[in-house]
């Protein structure tokens, strides 16, 4: 992304000084009239570039020319340490450098000790492997592929992985399917066996649409359900205090959409008898069924 790009660029210039075009270009693998481009846009952003022509000549940042670091305040820049170190937990390496460079042994930087976040899972060790491996396929554009499970079954699938995400309390992996001919997201925890393949796939553009993760998980099936008082803590938990109303005999009623109908019914089975689902009639009469056919089982 040239967003990604332009901060490496500034990033190299820092570190090496000064370089020349054609290395830029190679290393970060675009032309080099691309980098010409960046090297305007990062001008444009204030930050003054100097080109000089000849055996010796390159691209640097004009000398004397110091970043101001008072941009972030030290609570601000601890915010972002929490959010690398809250990466970490689901990364497979060790502490990044990053990390090292804003913490280190000097703490130069205040890591909030009353904050922390852990992003892994049951899952952590497989986890850990299947973001590296998606990063570094992402980033190479090599296909993978991979063992999923879901509703109807199971498959193998082929994608172009292009964005590892973490939402809805879950990581995800939101790729460009050949087969389907569209992009689409998949759950790390129900795709195993995953491999990196050596067909390379192109830079492809995504609708803004697509990029709302939202729209991916719709509200298709909209219920409606009593639950009992003992109940209210588990819909405060998912919902939030004011998701439901109170009845005259104490019980809770709500009404809420399920983006799958698996996952409602998983849902309203965890409350066993505390729940009674009012509509819509033919996932009442469909629960009643279930409920009926696993009592079967026991008699």
């Amino acid at each position: 992304m040239k967003t990604d790009r332009i901060i490496g660029i500034i990033t190299v210039l820092q570190r090496k000084g000064k370089v020349t075009m054609p290395y830029l270009a190679k290393k970060f693998e675009v032309s080099r009239r691309t980098i010409a481009r960046d090297i305007e846009t990062i001008c444009a952003a204030g930050i003054p570039i100097v080109t000089s022509q000849g055996t010796d000549g390159g691209v640097e940042i004009m000398k004397g020319f110091n970043f101001d670091t008072t941009v972030f305040t030290k609570d601000e820049l601890g915010t972002i340490l929490t959010g690398i170190k809250a990466l970490e937990s689901v990364s497979a390496l060790p502490s990044s450098a990053l990390s090292e460079k804003l913490y280190g042994k000097e703490n130069i930087i205040p890591l909030d000790e009353n904050l922390m976040i852990d992003l892994s899972s049951f899952y952590k060790d497989s986890l850990s492997e299947k973001i590296e491996l998606l990063k570094k396929a992402a980033h190479e554009k090599k296909c993978v592929t991979f063992r999923y499970y879901y509703n109807k079954g199971e498959d193998d699938k082929l994608i172009e992985p292009i964005i590892t995400v973490f939402k809805w309390s879950n990581w995800y992996v939101f790729g460009f399917c050949p087969e389907r001919n569209d992009f689409r997201m998949y759950k790390l925890n129900r795709l195993w066996d995953l491999k990196t393949t050596d067909i390379s796939f192109p830079q492809r553009e995504i609708p803004d649409k697509k990029l709302d993760f939202g729209q991916h998980f719709t509200d298709e099936y909209i219920i409606s359900a009593l639950y009992e008082p003992t109940e209210k803590y588990k819909l405060v938990e998912e919902y939030g205090p004011y998701s439901f109303t109170e009845r005259e005999d104490g019980r809770l009623y709500a009404k809420w959409g399920f983006c799958d109908y698996n996952n409602a019914v998983s849902w309203f089975l965890s409350f066993g008898d505390n729940v009674e689902i009012l509509e819509p009639k033919e996932f009442k009469e469909d629960y009643i069924n279930r409920l009926k056919k696993a009592l079967k089982k026991y008699e």
